[in-house]
């Protein structure tokens, strides 16, 4: 599913929150939530913050307004948050901030994002982005750390694997390049976003989807 668009409802508690789910049809996974909706919409709850991911700004706006009618209803003080992802920038905009669609703009918003990654990470951030070594044994996971480690590459091993830590994706992926060269044969590199940061950035506790009627 697609879910560039979210609704962000900040609730004035955890009970509101998960009425306004209720409210909404999440009280079974897999009921509609409303008629106007051609694909579906994903609903998932964090404490008193209720988030509604959808494919398209329509699907969005008409479960921002569903939501807005039930909170209204019953005198729920909720503050709606209304944004579109932006891929490059890899963050949330608002919803009129246009996509860039000339490479050039897609270069300047990537550059945008790794500035302000390295500078996160500078005022003591979680590391963006993760650098995998899947070596082809134990004792080659061993040896490959002591060489990183005296080449001033700090690393974490597991059995055999090695994660080395980047600030943003340019620095990742030109590390990467520099283990494949270094790697024993065998060895698989992967460059991904840090498990930590990933986990920052996606609300959990997902709680259900909604099929609408109509697609």
């Amino acid at each position: 599913m697609n879910d560039d668009w979210r609704v962000q409802i900040d609730a004035a508690d955890p009970g509101q929150a998960l009425l306004l789910v209720e409210g909404l049809g999440g009280g079974r996974p897999g009921e509609n939530l409303g008629t106007a909706f051609h694909d579906k919409v994903m609903v998932s709850r964090d404490d008193s913050v209720v988030f509604l991911y959808a494919e398209t700004r329509e699907q969005a706006e008409a479960a921002r307004d569903a939501a807005t009618k039930l909170a209204s209803e019953n005198g729920w003080e909720m503050d709606f948050t209304f944004t579109h992802w932006h891929p490059e920038a890899e963050r949330w905009e608002g919803p009129d901030v246009p996509l860039p669609e000339s490479a050039a703009a897609r270069a300047a918003e990537h550059q945008e994002l790794v500035a302000s990654e390295r500078k996160e990470v500078e005022e003591g951030a979680t590391l963006q982005w993760e650098v995998r070594v899947d070596l082809p044994s134990h004792g080659d996971a061993g040896r490959f750390e002591q060489r990183l480690r005296a080449e001033g590459i700090p690393s974490v091993r597991r059995w055999k694997y090695l994660v080395v830590g980047a600030a943003d994706e340019d620095t990742a992926r030109q590390l990467a390049t520099q283990l494949e060269e270094e790697a024993p044969a065998g060895s698989a590199v992967t460059v991904e976003g840090s498990a930590e940061a990933v986990y920052e950035e996606q609300p959990p506790n997902p709680f259900a989807i909604f099929g609408g009627l109509g697609g």
